[in-house]
């Protein structure tokens, strides 16, 4: 696992990244990384949503391509208070939602990404492509569902 950070305290893009082969196991390998960076960031409650996106992306580059290795990446960028996961391969073909009917048992991934995410793309490189997607921030200042209210009442001896 790779971890880099550039630019000041606050506003600096922290990175987390991976190269893995495309292969089903690779999924599990890229949850994980997810959840170490979420969990490293204290944004514990965008891990559910984190880990079904890149295991998304794995598994559309697994079916889709023909690569033999992919790059897993999670970045956090304070400037734009988002964090961005994304997978990027050396396929050409580009990433297209689909619309199944319900008699259909595939086809469904990247509508969940599109639900689960702030907003969701492909760029595309000489190389290859990455497709991301980006879930926003929490709120510093919004306790966790977890975490108890304070008292607003007095308290009497």
């Amino acid at each position: 696992m790779t971890a880099t950070a550039a630019g000041t305290a606050e506003t600096r893009v922290q990175r987390y990244s991976e190269s893995l082969p495309c292969e089903p196991e690779s999924a599990a390998r890229a949850r994980l990384l997810v959840s170490a960076a979420l969990n490293t960031w204290s944004m514990e409650e965008l891990t559910e949503a984190g880990a079904l996106i890149v295991s998304e992306f794995v598994n559309n580059t697994i079916v889709h391509t023909r690569c033999r290795r992919m790059r897993v990446g999670v970045e956090r960028r304070p400037r734009a208070q988002v964090i961005r996961i994304g997978v990027a391969d050396r396929g050409g073909r580009l990433p297209e939602p689909r619309h199944p009917g319900s008699d259909e048992s595939s086809g469904r991934g990247l509508l969940l990404v599109d639900a689960l995410s702030r907003r969701w793309g492909c760029d595309r490189h000489t190389w290859g492509k990455v497709v991301w997607a980006e879930l926003a921030m929490p709120d510093p200042y919004r306790p966790s569902p977890s975490a108890p209210l304070p008292s607003t009442q007095e308290s009497t001896p």
